[in-house]
């Protein structure tokens, strides 16, 4: 299980949100590279990155910060805006291991397709949820697709890796939907990273028994618990070992 510390960038600053909504942000940091090598300090070896700026535009904007990310030397899977090839190649160049595609992937299958056969495990699908349907366009709008049948479609696509986020738990620190998670693991063979809701220790633990039960969990997204203190890395990290 791996855990995977989020960087959220909003105007060159690391913010955090309250259920994706703009207007509910906290500003932890100016430098985005900051908590990227605390996190690398205290042994991470990946960071979950989302341009905001891209994931409200189309058009990802914070490269300078995540070049600097990169440079830190934590495998960095960004989402936030991937919707052209040529902001997936700009990313890489920009030293990013994995890219998320979340809006683009409800609405060409053909660019996920193509994606995961030239790209393979460097490519992933964040399916993000509103009461089981798929939200797009930085969770501003929600698409007619349920959740679950997107994710076996990209599954059959050649997706690698699913992350899969419950809105009403994101930013909220009451606790992720295990249920939800576990029924995705249940129904696709793709790797599923769970995001949302992680509030203390104790809700790591408990994403141990679904990686008992579910070969293809791969791990846990956690944000807002880090930076207000409810939980330390190191802590995690050695939950998610044990």
């Amino acid at each position: 299980m791996i855990i995977y510390p989020a960087v959220d960038i909003k105007n060159g600053r690391v913010v955090r949100l309250v259920q994706g909504k703009a207007e509910q942000e906290s500003v932890y940091h100016a430098d985005p590279a900051e908590p990227a090598r605390h996190f690398a300090l205290a042994g991470a070896e990946w960071v979950h990155v989302v341009d905001l700026d891209g994931a409200f535009s189309g058009t990802p904007s914070n490269w300078a910060a995540i070049e600097a990310i990169s440079a830190t030397g934590l495998k960095v899977q960004m989402g936030g805006g991937m919707r052209s090839l040529a902001n997936v190649e700009r990313a890489f160049k920009a030293g990013v291991s994995r890219v998320v595609i979340g809006t683009r992937a409800v609405e060409d299958k053909d660019f996920i397709r193509e994606l995961a056969a030239a790209h393979g495990p460097r490519i992933a699908v964040g399916i993000d949820a509103k009461g089981g349907k798929v939200a797009v366009r930085g969770w501003v709008d929600t698409a007619e697709a349920k959740a679950l049948d997107l994710a076996r479609t990209v599954a059959e696509l050649g997706v690698q890796t699913i992350i899969y986020t419950d809105i009403s738990r994101d930013g909220m620190l009451a606790g992720p939907n295990y249920e939800a998670q576990d029924e995705m693991c249940a129904s696709v063979p793709c790797g599923i990273i769970a995001s949302g809701g992680v509030g203390c220790g104790a809700d790591v633990e408990k994403f141990r028994d679904i990686a008992a039960r579910r070969p293809n969990f791969d791990g846990v997204i956690i944000g807002k618990a880090l930076y207000e203190g409810r939980v330390t890395l190191p802590e995690v990290l050695a939950f998610a070992k044990s």
